[in-house]
C-alpha cells in the first residue's frame, strides 16, 4: 500500500467515526441544516488538504471539530440573512415539544456560550481542554459555562438544573442533549467525495493563483506598451564664437621688464611736467621782482 493510500484509509476512518456526530453538533450550533453540513464538509476538506499536519496531531478529531465549529460560528454569517443562526431547529418535526424546546433554548444562547456548553457537557472535554480549544483562559471558559447553564435553567425550569451543583448540571445536560433524536437533515458526504472535492478545490485555487499572476503580468505589459514615450526636450545648438588667434603667453621675465620700462616712462613724464611747472613758476617770480624794482611802474 502506497503512502497516499495509507493516508486516504486513515482519513476515511476518521470521517466515518466522527462526521455524523459533528453534523449533529453543528446543527445544534446553527439550527440550519445546510449550513451544518457545509461546515462539516469544509472542516474535513481542510483536514485532507493539511493531512500531514492533522495526521501527527495528538487529537485529529479535535482538529477537525475546531475547524467545523469555527466555520459554523463565523461572525460574518450575521451579515447574511441565510447564514444567521436560526431561532429554532428547521427540521425538528419528528421531535416532541420537550425535545424542540431544548435545542431552541440552546440557539438562544450567545455563540461562545453554546460552544463551551457543547464541548464540555456534550463532547465531554475537561475544562482545561475546552479553554484550550476556544483559545481562552480556564476562568473565562468556566464563567461562560456557568452563565450558559444559568440561562438554560431560567429558560427551561423543567430540566431540573436549578439548585444543582455544577457537576450534576453537566450530567443532566449531557443526558438530555445526547438523548435528542437525530435532527440532522441529511447524512454527510462520503469520505471519498470529501477527498475528491478537496482536491478539486485545491486545483481550482492553484489555477486561479497562476491565472491571476499571468493576468497581472499581461496587463503590466500592455500598459507598458501603450504608455507614451517620455518627453525629451530638443537639443539646442550652442553658439560658438569665431575662432580668434590669441597671442602666445609671454615669459614672466619679459612681462617684468615691460612693467619696469612703463614705470620709468611714467616717472620721466612726471619729471618733465614738474620741470615745466618749476620753469613757469620761476618766470612768474622773475617778473614780480622786476616790477618791484622799476619805480615807474608804481
Amino acid at each position: 500500500m502506497t503512502q497516499r493510500e495509507q493516508a486516504a484509509t486513515a482519513f476515511d476512518d476518521l470521517h466515518t467515526r466522527h462526521a455524523a456526530a459533528l453534523t449533529q453538533q453543528a446543527y445544534l450550533l446553527t439550527g440550519r441544516p445546510w449550513l451544518a453540513r457545509r461546515a462539516v464538509e469544509r472542516g474535513f476538506r481542510l483536514a485532507w488538504q493539511r493531512w500531514p499536519e492533522v495526521a501527527v496531531d495528538p487529537d485529529p478529531a479535535g482538529w477537525v471539530r475546531a475547524a467545523v465549529y469555527e466555520y459554523a460560528l463565523t461572525p460574518w454569517h450575521r451579515f447574511c440573512p441565510g447564514l444567521r443562526t436560526a431561532r429554532g431547529l428547521r427540521n425538528a418535526s419528528a421531535a416532541g415539544p420537550s425535545d424542540r424546546a431544548l435545542p431552541a433554548a440552546l440557539l438562544s444562547l450567545p455563540a461562545p456560550y453554546r460552544r463551551v456548553l457543547l464541548l464540555h457537557d456534550v463532547v465531554g472535554l475537561g475544562l482545561a481542554e475546552t479553554a484550550t480549544e476556544i483559545e481562552a483562559s480556564v476562568p473565562a471558559a468556566a464563567a461562560r459555562l456557568a452563565h450558559a447553564r444559568e440561562r438554560l435553567a431560567a429558560l427551561l425550569p423543567g430540566l431540573g438544573l436549578g439548585g444543582q451543583p455544577p457537576l450534576r448540571q453537566g450530567e443532566i445536560l449531557r443526558a438530555r442533549i445526547t438523548a435528542l433524536p437525530d435532527v440532522a437533515p441529511t447524512a454527510p458526504l462520503t469520505a471519498e467525495d470529501v477527498r475528491s472535492g478537496s482536491e478539486r478545490s485545491a486545483r481550482r485555487i492553484t489555477r486561479a493563483a497562476f491565472g491571476g499572476t499571468g493576468l497581472f503580468a499581461l496587463v503590466t505589459l500592455v500598459m507598458m506598451a501603450l504608455a507614451p514615450a517620455p518627453y525629451t526636450p530638443p537639443e539646442r545648438h550652442r553658439a560658438t564664437a569665431a575662432h580668434t588667434r590669441t597671442a602666445p603667453a609671454r615669459h614672466r621675465g619679459a612681462d617684468a621688464r615691460d612693467q619696469r620700462n612703463a614705470a620709468r616712462e611714467r616717472k620721466a613724464a612726471r619729471d618733465q611736467r614738474n620741470a615745466a611747472r618749476e620753469q613757469g613758476n620761476a618766470a612768474v617770480r622773475k617778473k614780480i621782482r622786476q616790477a618791484r624794482l622799476a619805480p615807474e611802474l608804481r
